[in-house]
């Protein structure tokens, strides 16, 4: 099935002033430069739908596909915005609700948005903060099961021994920060008021995040409450961006949930898709083995001439499953958070430093990657770092990873230009998990 066209919508003949300074151009196409066999095509479930494609916004571009390396706080965790332009990240990703707890959206308003906040110059994304909501108000911490299917309920589940934070009703969230209890709102219009004065390139619509543990009847419930935010979302970002004069214009994505089920995915795709959105967001409950069916699901009905971001993935397979089913960027914690467990990426895998095997290996992380890192030091003396608990070891693991990934995805992209990506993508994949 074909992707759709941009759909004319009512609110086409007013949309705000300065959105012409963000744009989105497909490059070159998978199924044309590197024509999969059908035994490939059976394989997958349908079409292969990657793409390159160019991202334009007020801070510069973004060839995709590309990783979008996060940085929760207004910063990447350990690693400098020097050290992430150096080593190829195009872009950053901060996070709403963090940054609205502290030290405030206000603060980063006054400082010229989040880009000049942290003094980097690139192209920024903010998530809404709805993930957060969700996630810390149900005592989940940082991650919500996403393995396992089990739509029996309860929809209100709760971690064991943890209070509920959060409180959805139909307008809005109301939860308790997790850094001091204090009682705060967030609703669609809020989370666009956070969000402006936060100023990102690039932002997201107020949705529901669902979990594979909800019912059927919850997912539809929480579907059709997550269009209605959408809408009022729009409503606000235009109403600020005429208010705002004088602002970059700041691109809204809107998030498409719908959980593992086909009919949800593609309807909230055909809903969103009608409206005038900037792009489009897949988040929500994603069963790794069904990855990219429902990623295929959305981008068969999402309007092909606009961005595609693929929320919090960033392991090669995914990756790899991500990109030839049409999605342009996504973000993940991973590369950092893994580096302040002494774990580094290697093209055979992933490895531990603490090991003691590493304690005379004067070896870089991995033999010829041109990283800050590997260039400069050795995985005895990281790995003495890390026993010694200085927090510098996190910081030169975390600058390794996020290259190996950067230059994976950027490589990834060459290989569709070249027409060798699914070779690419056998030799990386056979490699890494041998």
């Amino acid at each position: 099935m074909p992707a759709n066209p941009s759909p004319a919508t009512h609110a086409d003949a007013a949309l705000p002033a300065g959105q012409s300074t963000f744009s989105f151009s497909v490059g070159t196409r998978l199924a044309e430069s590197c024509p999969p066999s059908d035994a490939q095509e059976a394989e997958n479930g349908g079409q292969f739908l990657g793409r390159t494609g160019t991202i334009t916004t007020p801070h510069g571009q973004i060839q995709t596909p590309a990783f979008i390396a996060v940085g929760t706080k207004a910063t990447v965790k350990a690693v400098l915005p020097e050290s992430m332009a150096d080593l190829g990240a195009q872009a950053l990703l901060a996070n709403a609700y963090h940054l609205y707890l502290q030290p405030g959206a206000d603060i980063l308003d006054e400082a010229g948005g989040l880009g000049a906040f942290m003094n980097w110059p690139g192209p920024t994304f903010t998530d809404s903060g709805g993930f957060q909501v969700m996630s810390l108000g149900s005592g989940f911490k940082k991650v919500i099961d996403m393995k396992s299917v089990d739509a029996t309920g309860p929809d209100d589940a709760v971690a064991p021994g943890k209070e509920r934070l959060a409180h959805i009703d139909d307008d809005g969230v109301w939860f308790k920060s997790h850094l001091n209890g204090d009682k705060h709102r967030f609703s669609p219009e809020i989370s666009m008021q956070v969000q402006h004065q936060i100023g990102a390139d690039i932002m997201f619509a107020f949705d529901e995040l669902t979990t594979l543990q909800n019912s059927r009847g919850y997912q539809e419930e929480s579907l059709e409450r997550t269009r209605l935010w959408a809408e009022r979302c729009i409503t606000e970002h235009f109403r600020l961006t005429e208010e705002r004069v004088g602002k970059p214009y700041q691109a809204l994505f809107g998030v498409i949930q719908g959980a593992q089920y086909e009919d949800l995915r593609r309807k909230a795709c055909r809903d969103l898709g009608a409206m005038p959105f900037d792009g489009f967001g897949i988040g929500g409950a994603l069963e790794k083995e069904n990855l990219g069916t429902i990623v295929r699901w959305c981008n068969e009905e999402l309007p092909e001439d606009k961005p595609r971001h693929l929320l919090g993935i960033s392991e090669p397979d995914d990756i790899f499953t991500a990109i030839e089913n049409g999605a342009d960027t996504f973000d993940c914690v991973s590369p950092t958070r893994v580096a302040r467990n002494s774990a580094f990426y290697t093209p055979t895998g992933r490895y531990n430093l603490s090991g003691a095997k590493y304690k005379r290996d004067f070896g870089p992380l991995q033999d010829g990657c041109d990283c800050y890192t590997c260039q400069n030091y050795s995985r005895a003396y990281i790995h003495h770092l890390f026993k010694a608990k200085e927090m510098v070891s996190a910081t030169l693991i975390s600058i390794h990873n996020e290259r190996f990934v950067v230059k994976m995805v950027d490589d990834a992209r060459l290989a569709i230009e070249s027409g060798t990506f699914f070779d690419f993508k056998a030799e990386t994949l056979g490699q890494y998990y041998s």
